[in-house]
């Protein structure tokens, strides 16, 4: 009886939720290391991001991985940063061409919440500077298959 329940239960958010809302949406990550020390130089794999970037006070920008996740709703995809801490971000809300996901880091006990739409790319910075250097990561929603690395 309770199995049945359960299932009946189950079923019927199934079918209340909205299509976008079961579905997985693909969200690129990217992580950023940004210095204020060394010549000037924009890794070529950050050309998209240098309207964006260009106006910060780094002069040094490596990017330091790249993830696709498929995300649905609730879902957390964890990224590793340099120096030890991880980032999970989790799709919290999917309506239509936006997104707004959640950036925790956990061994900061920090969250944020971004939203990003469709073609757009958001850097958020996930540490504090140290040393004149900082970490950032760079979130994109609906990101084609083809353009980032598994």
């Amino acid at each position: 009886m309770i199995r049945r329940a359960a299932a009946a239960l189950s079923l019927l958010a199934a079918l209340t939720l909205p299509p976008a809302a079961r579905a997985e949406v693909p969200v690129g990550i990217r992580v950023v290391r940004a210095s204020k020390q060394g010549p000037a130089q924009i890794d070529p794999r950050l050309a998209d991001l240098k309207r964006q970037i260009s106006p910060l006070a780094y002069v040094r920008w490596e990017q330091v991985s790249e993830k696709k996740a498929d995300l649905k709703l609730g879902k957390t995809e964890f990224v590793e940063l340099p120096g030890g801490d991880s980032v999970g971000v989790t799709l919290q809300e999917h309506r239509g061409n936006t997104l707004t996901l959640e950036v925790a880091i956990t061994q900061r006990n920090t969250q944020s919440r971004v939203t990003v739409e469709k073609g757009q790319r958001i850097v958020h910075g996930v540490s504090p500077e140290k040393g004149g250097e900082a970490v950032f990561i760079v979130l994109s929603g609906f990101i084609k298959l083809s353009r980032m690395t598994p």
